[in-house]
């Protein structure tokens, strides 16, 4: 599997950890930054160009890191398309694929052990989408709001 990843300054030793554990796996891991630990970088910079890349490549997933994650779900969040996923503990990470079908997961370095940050992205990869249809109904809410900011018809009161 491709996996794209990005972090930050907060996340850089963590990514360098999970970089050489995804490889390892055998995975092809393509590492959009920081090559350098710089205290003054700004995640957006690497997560988003992370997400832009799992978004056209639809074959991939990806994984964001920083101090909290926050952040860097929300930017990764922003590029159409994509589904991310905050993660700190493996059931999370199998959830946000399972029902959500969430292509990035985010890690938070300041409060994720490096043993359970290849946790989750191990449960991360090897989970795939249920399909089940409550799960797509409810994705396909989310991208047709995203497409035309229309909100999902309420419920009829009749039928619950």
């Amino acid at each position: 599997m491709r996996i794209h990843i990005g972090g930050d300054h907060a996340a850089y030793d963590l990514q360098r950890v999970l970089v050489a554990h995804l490889e390892a796996a055998g995975h092809v891991v393509v590492d959009h930054g920081p090559d350098t630990l710089d205290e003054q970088d700004d995640y957006p910079v690497y997560v988003l160009r992370a997400a832009e890349a799992v978004a056209r490549d639809g074959d991939s997933l990806g994984v964001v890191l920083g101090g909290s994650g926050n952040g860097e779900q929300i930017a990764a969040n922003k590029v159409k398309g994509i589904r991310a996923a905050l993660a700190w503990a493996p059931e999370l990470a199998g959830l946000a694929r399972e029902h959500n079908d969430a292509q990035v997961v985010s890690i938070g370095a300041r409060f994720t052990p490096a043993d359970v940050a290849k946790d989750i992205v191990d449960t991360f990869v090897g989970t795939a989408f249920s399909k089940d249809a409550r799960h797509r109904r409810r994705i396909g809410m989310v991208t047709a709001y995203e497409s035309t900011r229309d909100l999902p018809p309420l419920p009829d009161p009749g039928t619950r």
